[in-house]
């Protein structure tokens, strides 16, 4: 019977370890700082289109999430609902970005009173979150991933967060901050 167990023991760390493996290449696809944020041009409404090229001179947050309506992802969005006015001291905007059609987004935005463009990354399904390196593929939804991107359109920071974590707002307040440190003032 101990054998029995041990070798259970023993297959349950190998699935673990092949997990993180999984996990692991996940994480490297994710586009990283330095990195130039391709362009995208997706619907916010049916007849109303959002590019991130139209935010070109001013810092961009992209959230992408799972799905509209899961505890995870309606909590994090009603954070950065409440944190808006935080983003925007650094004058940054959110978009935030999953494989839903866009009559989801338009019930879920209208009911948790979100103040920020939700776009239907729905046709073809993922394809922006691909380009990002943000798209899992064996389940087809968008992964929770942050990237704040500056005002010549580079990625600054991201982050890939593990499925049912709510990433917070901390990372992305600590790299508009940075950002900003960095960016020369007029005097100089």
């Amino acid at each position: 019977m101990r054998k029995l167990e041990s070798k259970g023991a023993v297959r349950r760390t190998r699935r673990r370890s092949s997990k993180t493996k999984k996990i692991a290449k996940t994480v490297d696809s994710v586009l990283g700082p330095g990195k130039l944020a391709p362009n995208f041009s997706l619907n916010s409404t049916p007849d109303q289109k959002v590019s991130l090229n139209d935010f070109r001179g001013q810092p961009v947050i992209l959230a992408f999430y799972p799905a509209d309506w899961s505890p995870v992802c309606t909590d994090q969005l009603s954070l950065y609902a409440m944190v808006m006015p935080e983003f925007k001291k650094f004058n940054a905007e959110l978009l935030a970005i999953s494989v839903d059609n866009i009559w989801s987004h338009l019930a879920f935005v209208k009911d948790r009173k979100l103040n920020f463009p939700v776009l239907a990354d729905f046709e073809p399904k993922g394809g922006v979150s691909r380009k990002y390196g943000a798209y899992k593929e064996r389940i087809g939804e968008s992964a929770r991933a942050l990237f704040v991107i500056d005002d010549k359109g580079v990625i600054r920071w991201s982050h890939l967060s593990p499925d049912g974590i709510n990433p917070g707002a901390d990372g992305i307040l600590s790299a508009l901050e940075n950002m900003n440190k960095a960016q020369p003032t007029e005097e100089s």
